[in-house]
């Protein structure tokens, strides 16, 4: 293990401004380091995280759901309770004045507590649902799960404003569980209010072109990493560096080979316009959140919201992941992100994303298929078990990582950071070991753990976005 700062004023660089980055250096100087520096290629201040701005980060985004579901992971679910809380709190520091970043006002909200509907084709409940159902028993919280065909249930929903929530699709046999506590957050927002409360607390940023993209590593001449060097040949020497680069952390950091991997999801959005009957049949007042066979692999993994402000219904598929493997300087073949922005770029999806999203709106919500759509490849990095990667790189002093979401860590966002802190501090918490830097066991193999996330879940159905399942092109009606 690496160790900690040698005070609360030693150079710390954290390398990523997304969900992971942010979190950490709000944490970092809510504990008194005072000398904090984040960098990354994006031009945040001036893109205000917008995908359509040339942003392609998977923090970079319309929205994403929030849920406290977790089935049997009793951790996952206590750590997504703690972040409701502070989302509350972020909307009331917005709405009162307390922080208003550039972009946004005091009539913005980042949660919407719309409800997170888990549909399912199949009459029984999957275990996944019955597991969440008994733990949030056990923590008291039984009124908040709904299960679509008890009519108690459904009656409790209505009493408590969620009738909306219950059969939004309109199904004739509508089987599934709501969760009543969950919804969503707007991304976008929430990444530039974290960037400026962090500004606020004495955080410094450099973003965009050159002098905010990471072009190395600085050395001591041992085996200690010094610093990072930037692209404008400008170095940032630290006590202290921070990998938190999403879906490039993994070409940057090989250490994680047999760790994490890059891989992509796929994400249609939807263009209403103000006078279409969808309008408000799809307001967030009138639509929750949704996930589909979330767990049935490369038939299922389908997850959508409610519009947007400016009329956008985002629809995702994670049934199958998708990876971009390029040989690295090192010759080992690493999967690596791309979108429409990077070089080479691509505006396609995999074939299969837009067959099972094209026959879940055809079948659930056709009217959408007159709708002008974009689409795009969302990159994260996960892990071989789905939890997250929040450690010291093994025999590197003054390095570490904190990735591997998994597509289910940006409704961490406002607590994360806390746990990173108490890594770097040495102190133990009951979900660090579940971050530690790890291995596969004696037979075990990456892909068998299933986790609803953000649309996202692990499957055992991945391959290359050179395989068999070519890009289909991206155009404008689907």
């Amino acid at each position: 293990m690496s160790p900690q700062p040698t005070s609360k004023a030693a150079p710390i660089v954290i390398v990523g401004a997304g969900v992971f980055g942010l979190s950490t250096a709000i944490h970092l100087a809510e504990r008194g380091y005072t000398n904090v520096k984040v960098l990354d290629k994006q031009p945040y201040h001036e893109s205000l995280y917008s995908y359509t701005k040339g942003c392609d980060a998977a923090s970079a985004d319309t929205n994403k759901i929030i849920r406290a579901a977790y089935g049997s992971q009793v951790e996952y679910q206590t750590l997504a309770l703690e972040a409701i809380v502070e989302w509350k709190k972020w909307n009331d520091e917005l709405k009162t004045g307390k922080n208003v970043p550039a972009g946004l006002t005091t009539e913005d909200v980042l949660f919407v507590n719309n409800g997170n509907l888990t549909l399912s084709s199949h009459e029984t409940l999957p275990d996944f649902e019955k597991e969440t159902i008994e733990n949030m028993t056990k923590a008291g919280l039984e009124a908040t799960q709904v299960v679509l065909n008890n009519p108690d249930h459904v009656a409790r929903a209505a009493a408590n404003g969620f009738g909306f929530a219950v059969n939004p699709l309109k199904r004739d046999q509508n089987h599934g569980l709501l969760d009543l506590q969950g919804g969503f957050v707007y991304a976008d927002k929430a990444c530039c209010f974290a960037l400026h409360k962090a500004e606020q607390l004495g955080v410094e940023f450099i973003l965009g072109g050159s002098q905010g993209t990471f072009a190395g590593f600085l050395h001591d001449g041992s085996s200690r990493i010094a610093g990072v060097k930037t692209a404008d040949g400008v170095s940032h020497p630290s006590e202290l560096t921070i990998m938190a680069c999403g879906g490039w952390t993994p070409s940057l950091v090989p250490q994680l080979d047999n760790l994490c991997e890059t891989t992509a999801g796929s994400v249609f959005m939807f263009q209403l316009q103000p006078g279409s009957p969808l309008w408000d049949r799809l307001a967030p007042e009138n639509f929750p959140t949704w996930t589909y066979d979330i767990r049935d692999g490369k038939v299922g993994g389908l997850y959508g919201f409610a519009r947007d402000p400016s009329g956008i219904v985002k629809i995702g598929y994670r049934g199958m992941k998708f990876t971009n493997p390029q040989e690295q300087q090192d010759g080992v073949a690493r999967s690596v992100p791309i979108t429409r922005w990077t070089e080479p770029s691509t505006r396609q999806l995999p074939s299969t994303a837009a067959h099972v999203i094209r026959g879940f709106v055809q079948e659930h919500l056709p009217e959408l298929l007159s709708c002008e759509v974009k689409s795009r490849l969302c990159w994260y990095t996960d892990s071989f078990d789905n939890h997250f990667v929040i450690d010291f790189v093994p025999g590197v002093e003054g390095l570490m990582v904190a990735t591997g979401g998994s597509g289910h860590g940006f409704k961490f966002l406002p607590n994360l950071g806390s746990h990173v802190v108490d890594c770097i501090e040495g102190k133990q918490n009951g979900y660090l070991d579940f971050w530690k830097w790890r291995s596969l066991g004696p037979g075990q193999t990456p892909y068998n753990s299933i986790n609803e996330g953000e649309g996202s879940l692990r499957s055992l159905h991945r391959q290359p976005l050179t395989g068999d399942d070519s890009l289909a092109p991206s155009t404008s009606h689907l």
